[in-house]
């Protein structure tokens, strides 16, 4: 039965939208606390120019590479204050890594978060993936203003009721 707002859509069927339409923080008490983890990617696409002078990592503001990092692990810390209805988590481990494809000028960013805990942190792990791709953006943009950002994605998720998620055509690491 679908919702006037959301014709065809059953409002049992999204988590934080309640059965008259509503949203809603969902109630995670009750639920058993498991070992949790999500892989995210994201990529930021720019001009050869660009990418030749930050591939060694150092740019006009600096350590490109590790600002960006930084970035990524504050902001999945925060994504609770950044994404609506999303749980306060006690997060155990966060990592980001980069993989540079020379013949496209993309670096790819890979965001791993972790928690032990009664909800997941997909949301974490993308968080920390568009912030680490907008930062890359932030301290190149005075050389290329026409970088892209994207796509971003979840890859993989481990963890809770649900089990295990994979993206298709991605190998798991989990």
């Amino acid at each position: 039965m679908g919702n006037k707002n959301y014709p065809g859509v059953k409002m049992t069927e999204l988590s934080h939208i309640d059965g008259k339409g509503n949203a809603r923080m969902v109630d995670v008490t009750h639920k058993k606390e498991t070992d949790r983890e999500a892989i995210a990617r994201g990529a930021v696409a720019m001009s050869a120019e660009t990418y030749g002078l930050i591939r060694g990592g150092q740019g006009q503001k600096g350590d490109i590479f590790t600002v960006a990092k930084i970035a990524g692990i504050m902001a999945a810390k925060k994504t609770d204050e950044l994404i609506p209805l999303c749980h306060p988590l006690a997060i155990t481990h966060i990592d980001v890594e980069y993989d540079f494809d020379d013949s496209r000028h993309v670096v790819n960013i890979t965001a791993t978060v972790r928690t032990k805990g009664q909800t997941g942190v997909e949301m974490e792990a993308m968080t920390c993936a568009a912030v680490v791709g907008l930062t890359i953006y932030d301290m190149c943009k005075a050389v290329d203003k026409g970088i892209e950002l994207g796509p971003f994605y979840l890859v993989q998720k481990s963890g809770g009721k649900s089990g295990t998620y994979m993206r298709k055509g991605t190998k798991k690491t989990i």
